[in-house]
């Protein structure tokens, strides 16, 4: 099991160490956590989900030596807590964005203008499966969206949750993508 980057491995020995003194559980319980994490910042519309899980982690392990002899019970529901004020930080610092809709239907024609282009060359620099995913990920509304999504997610073999953070990687590229794109327009 690989170590995140910026953890020290002091760190990553002392959080799994934390987690559960068998290693095989605990690394077990480091990827159910992680994962967890993802989802939650996923739900929560971030899309860089994978990095913010990686900071709360960062911000636990910075945490340990002063909690672990006093924390009692099973670590997750710190990790989670800890999110949540990672979220706080995220919306405090990240810039505007360019609202990204791939629903070409969306769009009046009025409003077509250096973002909606944008979008249309960043869709077109996609891989084709990519490209397909995310189009069919944002069709519809209400109801049907869910109902895609779940039909989606079975015809992909995956879960919904493995579904949201496929469509949340490609819309992270996407974003990047547009707000480069109009920032030099």
């Amino acid at each position: 099991m690989p170590a995140i980057p910026s953890i020290p491995q002091e760190g990553w020995n002392l959080l799994l160490r934390w987690l559960d003194p068998e290693i095989e559980r605990a690394g077990a319980k480091y990827e159910r956590i992680r994962q967890n994490l993802i989802r939650i910042f996923v739900g929560r519309g971030c899309h860089e989900a994978e990095l913010l899980a990686d900071r709360t982690i960062d911000r636990v392990i910075s945490k340990i030596p002063q909690i672990q002899s006093e924390y009692v019970g099973d670590p997750a529901p710190y990790f989670y807590g800890v999110a949540h004020y990672i979220h706080r930080e995220w919306l405090r610092t990240r810039k505007p964005e360019v609202e990204i809709t791939t629903d070409a239907a969306a769009v009046e024609p009025e409003e077509e203008g250096p973002a909606y282009s944008c979008l249309e060359k960043c869709l077109g620099k996609l891989p084709s499966p990519s490209r397909e995913l995310i189009v069919e990920y944002y069709r519809d509304e209400k109801r049907a969206k869910i109902e895609r999504r779940r039909t989606l997610a079975k015809t992909l073999g995956i879960s919904t949750g493995a579904l949201q953070i496929k469509a949340c990687r490609i819309r992270s590229m996407l974003s990047a993508c547009v707000n480069d794109c109009v920032a030099t327009a």
